[in-house]
């Protein structure tokens, strides 16, 4: 029961898929599931198709979209600023709240590494989000560069490719920087991203990740159910990330580090995980209230 659906945000066509229950269920009104996808990915990414189908197939109403400059949503290609992103997530919940099968007072928001430093912060800022959940996100954006880039050589030529960044921007202009070079990501890995990934982006970008901070807002979601999971050596987002926003979080939040496993958690097979996924949102936000 998957359809293609639109919704606006600031004025563009966001691109979304929408997956609906085959028969109304039998408690009326239920819970939904926005699902966000990561740094410069889209809806069809490995992680956004698995995360809906699990919810999908517990019977809750899922929708998975493209942010803006993404995929096949109007907006500049590859400008994905943090903030922009949260009224992209914000406009996609007030979507759900105008469909009749969905209870407007009980829809969460799972993200996956940018798309969880998202789904956080729009959880910590918008009451309307009942749960949320975090795979491989991230509260401090100048933390997780620094960590990203470790070395002494390699936090130069981040550092300098910002101070470049940041002239031309006084002077009107924007440059375009690789997606590696702004989130390392081993060639081993590079597999898990979605085709149609973005591979640069404008300057701005850098900018907006290295000033974003859901940690400030974290702890405005209580008491509201967060759930916190990371792989415990995660290659490409620092495991201390999430360590740190749960420290920052209210309760309840759960925090769980999986060995075995790295950045792409929901996309490595590990049911460890998907069994948990499924048992924590039955609990914090089954489908009927």
């Amino acid at each position: 029961m998957e359809q293609n659906i639109t919704f606006e945000s600031s004025g563009l066509r966001i691109s979304g898929s929408l997956n609906l229950p085959p028969e109304p269920t039998a408690g009326g009104k239920q819970a939904a599931m926005v699902v966000l996808h990561g740094f410069g990915s889209n809806k069809n990414g490995g992680i956004s198709k698995i995360a809906a189908k699990l919810f999908a197939d517990m019977g809750y109403v899922t929708l998975r979209f493209d942010m803006r400059g993404c995929g096949d949503s109007e907006g500049a290609r590859g400008r994905v600023i943090c903030l922009e992103q949260v009224q992209d997530t914000q406009a996609a919940i007030s979507y759900l709240q105008s469909l009749p099968q969905v209870d407007p007072n009980r829809i969460g928001v799972m993200g996956h590494s940018f798309g969880a430093a998202v789904a956080i912060y729009t959880a910590g800022v918008d009451s309307r989000v009942s749960a949320c959940i975090s795979t491989g996100g991230w509260g401090d954006g100048e933390k997780k560069f620094r960590k990203q880039h470790e070395s002494d050589a390699a936090w130069k030529k981040f550092t300098d490719m910002m101070t470049e960044g940041r002239k031309r921007l006084a002077k009107g202009e924007s440059m375009m920087v690789p997606r590696y070079d702004i989130v390392p990501i081993q060639p081993g890995l590079r597999n898990h991203l979605s085709p149609g990934s973005i591979t640069e982006f404008p300057y701005e970008v850098v900018e907006s990740m290295y000033n974003f901070k859901a940690n400030e807002v974290v702890g405005q979601i209580a008491p509201r159910p967060l759930l916190l999971l990371h792989p415990s050596n995660d290659t490409v987002t620092p495991t201390e990330q999430s360590v740190d926003m749960f420290q920052h979080a209210g309760q309840p939040t759960d925090l769980h580090l999986f060995a075995g496993t790295d950045h792409f958690i929901l996309d490595e097979g590990n049911t460890q995980v998907t069994d948990l996924v499924q048992s924590w949102i039955q609990k914090n936000l089954p489908l009927h209230a």
